[in-house]
């Protein structure tokens, strides 16, 4: 009998949600028009564009007129960086963390090479950022903080309220990378005290291909795609009227989204359920509270994620080690946590999604016991 297959990699990716797909479908055909155009077959697109800006500004709690739609995270991300460094006229200092997203990491890599200046923070065997170290590095160059909202692999949250409070002391401009955190947990932009916002439709029930930035009023960035005057000139290229109103859609099923504490409380029970399987076997990674309600990072001590993983074909989640010709690889953020490698490569990351439920999660336990069992 085949057995059941049970998806827990929501943190890669989440399905479309079906009244995201019925909303994409009402505006397959119609409106067909440009969306610049001021004649009867653009307004109806204009307006379908408007009202897509406006779900998500109500997510973040901004104006639409702060909102711009990209092509995904990872845009988004290099939108702000690169924004800030080349509206600043080059050069600068820009602070980050050692254990974000490629999508942050790379782009300070490259703007490194004309010219910047980039401290990569350290964080502590949970993954936070600790707000002296900031406190501690910025000058008066520096010109951009970038530090994620949640991490993807431990889910661990960082104090964006407070680090952002301190780059509004000394005149910084502060951007998180909230592709994890969005339709997950609150991302009021008010309340986190930020200058700029990232967000990723494929991570909150929306297709992969679109995701929106958030810049706050009077923040100047220098466009990352140059052409006509889109999106308030920010961003240049017809807007995308299909997936915008995806990404309106998924944002405002996620404000109506209640199930937030039911996520914590399986995913709490999913850890019991470890514990008491594999007693100090198992080793959570993350921090224990401050941490994404649906994520669970845990290692299989002595064991090698990957491995387990391969014999669970079933299941679907990640790994915390990659393997290069055949040997592991422990992955970044776990280093930069100071986890050891022989816990470290046993690593395994569950996230939990809307659909995910108990029985789901008893199961996958029971498969990983005859898994690690066997090795």
């Amino acid at each position: 009998m085949q057995e059941r297959r049970i998806y827990l990699d929501f943190n890669a990716t989440t399905p479309i949600a079906p009244e995201v797909a019925a909303a994409m479908s009402r505006v397959l055909t119609e409106p067909f028009g440009n969306p610049s155009s001021e004649h009867w077959a653009g307004g109806p697109a204009r307006q379908a564009v408007d009202q897509a800006r406006s779900q998500v500004a109500d997510l973040l709690n901004c104006t639409p007129g702060e909102i711009v739609f990209t092509s995904g995270g990872s845009e988004a991300n290099n939108h702000a960086l690169k924004g800030v460094f080349f509206a600043h006229g080059g050069g600068g200092h820009i602070v980050t963390t050692q254990i974000e997203h490629p999508a942050i990491l790379n782009p300070c890599r490259f703007l490194e090479r004309l010219g910047a200046s980039v401290t990569y923070l350290p964080v502590d065997r949970y993954g936070r950022v600790d707000p002296d170290d900031l406190r501690r590095v910025l000058t008066p160059r520096t010109i951009l903080i970038s530090v994620m909202h949640a991490n993807n692999e431990v889910g661990t949250l960082q104090p964006i309220s407070e680090l952002a409070r301190i780059a509004r002391e000394h005149g910084v401009l502060f951007h998180t990378d909230a592709a994890q955190s969005a339709g997950k947990i609150p991302t009021r932009v008010d309340e986190l005290g930020v200058d700029l916002l990232s967000i990723a439709g494929h991570k909150l029930y929306a297709p992969k291909g679109v995701g929106a930035l958030y810049v706050r009023k009077g923040v100047r960035l220098e466009p990352l795609i140059h052409g006509a005057g889109h999106e308030a000139g920010r961003r240049a290229g017809t807007e995308n009227i299909v997936l915008d109103v995806a990404l309106g859609e998924a944002c405002e099923l996620a404000k109506s989204w209640v199930g937030m504490e039911a996520a914590r409380q399986l995913r709490d029970l999913f850890w019991q359920l470890l514990e008491a399987r594999f007693g100090k076997g198992v080793v959570l990674n993350g921090h224990p509270t401050e941490r994404l309600p649906n994520t669970l990072n845990v290692s299989f001590v002595g064991r090698t994620g990957s491995t387990i993983l391969n014999r669970m074909n079933s299941v679907a989640a990640s790994t915390g080690s990659a393997c290069h010709s055949g040997s592991v690889e422990l992955s970044p953020v776990l280093k930069a946590m100071g986890i050891p490698p022989e816990i470290g490569m046993g690593a395994i990351r569950f996230s939990l999604g809307r659909t995910t439920t108990q029985d789901e999660i008893e199961q996958v336990v029971s498969l990983l016991a005859e898994s690690v069992g066997s090795l």
